[in-house]
């Protein structure tokens, strides 16, 4: 696996989307380990996307209007959700005021399941993505996809989490803070709706 492919893939992953965003707001709003989880979360999301890339299933999907319209404004639909969760604070964005964060890991990780699993764009940024980097001869191409994937998937952790862990340890310096904690709350949800909003005119 190339110097190439390690670049570009981190280069992706650092990028701002909605899976960073919901790590550190879960972070900064709940503590490092929620942040962590929310990572792990976020990265089990982009598993069916990646498997779809590999399987052909995401070259269906761009084929299909219908199918990606339809998965196109349910992850809108989820992001709007989102950012009114955000601005009221409520559900899984909610701000713990104690080390007893509220709500449950599976509520943490389910949203961010769903925020990766409902954008048919990733399923299409890999499908374009994996074949840039072919196999060298005489390798398995489905072994090598499986191992980019892996790979992939592996640095999507590891930076999230540094970023559900750094927003952690600001946390206590926010709540202490009653109006920042108010305008992060307000900058996370325009970020959900500008999100979604961004995802709704999003070409195929």
């Amino acid at each position: 696996m190339g110097i190439e492919f390690l670049l570009t893939s981190l280069i992706v992953v650092i990028a701002p989307g909605p899976g960073a965003v919901y790590t550190l707001a879960n972070g900064l709003g709940r503590g490092a380990r929620i942040g962590i989880i929310a990572a792990f979360g976020c990265t089990l999301g982009i598993l069916p996307h990646m498997i779809a890339a590999i399987s052909g299933l995401a070259a269906i999907l761009h084929a299909s209007a219908l199918a990606f319209e339809v998965l196109r404004y349910a992850g809108v639909a989820f992001l709007l959700y989102m950012a009114w969760g955000a601005w009221r604070e409520r559900g899984t964005l909610a701000v713990g005021t104690s080390g007893a964060e509220t709500g449950s890991a599976w509520r943490v990780i389910r949203s961010a399941i769903l925020i990766n699993l409902l954008n048919p764009k990733l399923s299409i940024f890999f499908l374009a993505f994996l074949p840039q980097f072919p196999a060298q001869p005489g390798q398995s191409a489905l072994l090598h996809m499986l191992g980019q994937s892996a790979v992939f998937m592996a640095m999507t952790f590891a930076v999230f989490a540094i970023y559900g862990a750094c927003a952690g340890a600001m946390r206590r310096h926010v709540l202490s803070r009653p109006a920042i904690l108010a305008w992060m709350r307000k900058g996370f949800a325009l970020a959900f709706l500008a999100l979604g909003l961004r995802l709704a005119v999003a070409e195929r």
